[in-house]
């Protein structure tokens, strides 16, 4: 029995535990403000870092933004720049044409024929292939075949390149070759052709192309150098 002035003390075990429990509570409810502190710091830092991340974002899009403008700028000045390249290769293929205005390729003539010496060998070959007397005699520049070394029983001989020393000996030869006709040295046919570059002579084979048709419509044509078709009437094409 519990005296006047002092305090009972359960001695019940459940009411103890039950005791302990809410001491607990209460210490965690105490803990709490700290816990809701450091949540919301965390949630500060993941925010923070969400918001840099956006920015980033932003510099990306303006950053491609600016990038499309200039490529769409860049896109406006494509005709421009085309008409500007167009014009710029026809007058590099002009000056490689002209450049090689006095060159003329010969095939046929079988490997080694002409021994170690092929510009004497040309001067004594192309009077007498062609029946052309030239005064002065032929000169030329430069003579040698073309791509490396065959054999000399090669059914497929390499072309001989000829750069004459006068242009008017090199249309002498051309003319000749275009009215006579394939030559020929040893029983081999020799044939000969002016030295034209890469693209003037995909133009000319467009044109060839095209030969067949106008014979069966019985049209007159010839092809002019470089590279331009004309028709009995005098039309110009290419």
């Amino acid at each position: 029995m519990a005296t006047r002035g002092s305090i009972s003390t359960p001695t019940d075990p459940s009411a103890s535990e039950a005791t302990e429990s809410i001491l607990q509570e209460i210490a965690s409810v105490g803990r709490r403000p700290e816990a809701m502190d450091q949540k919301i710091t965390d949630l500060t830092i993941a925010s923070s870092s969400i918001c840099a991340d956006i920015a980033g974002f932003k510099d990306i899009a303006d950053a491609l933004d600016q990038c499309l403008t200039t490529v769409g700028d860049q896109m406006a000045t494509l005709p421009d720049q085309e008409i500007e390249l167009r014009s710029l290769r026809a007058k590099v293929t002009d000056l490689e044409d002209r450049s090689r205005r006095d060159n003329i390729r010969l095939f046929g003539i079988p490997e080694r024929k002409e021994g170690s010496d092929t510009k004497a060998f040309l001067q004594s070959l192309l009077p007498d292939l062609f029946g052309i007397e030239f005064s002065p005699p032929l000169e030329f520049q430069r003579a040698h075949r073309i791509g490396p070394p065959h054999k000399a029983t090669s059914d497929k001989p390499r072309p001989i390149i000829a750069c004459f020393l006068r242009h008017d000996q090199t249309r002498q030869v051309l003319s000749a070759a275009k009215t006579q006709g394939p030559a020929s040295l040893d029983g081999h046919e020799i044939r000969v052709a002016a030295n034209f570059s890469r693209l003037t002579n995909e133009k000319r084979k467009a044109f060839l192309a095209f030969r067949p048709q106008l014979r069966k419509l019985d049209i007159k044509y010839g092809l002019l150098e470089p590279a331009r078709i004309y028709k009995d009437n005098g039309a110009m094409f290419g």
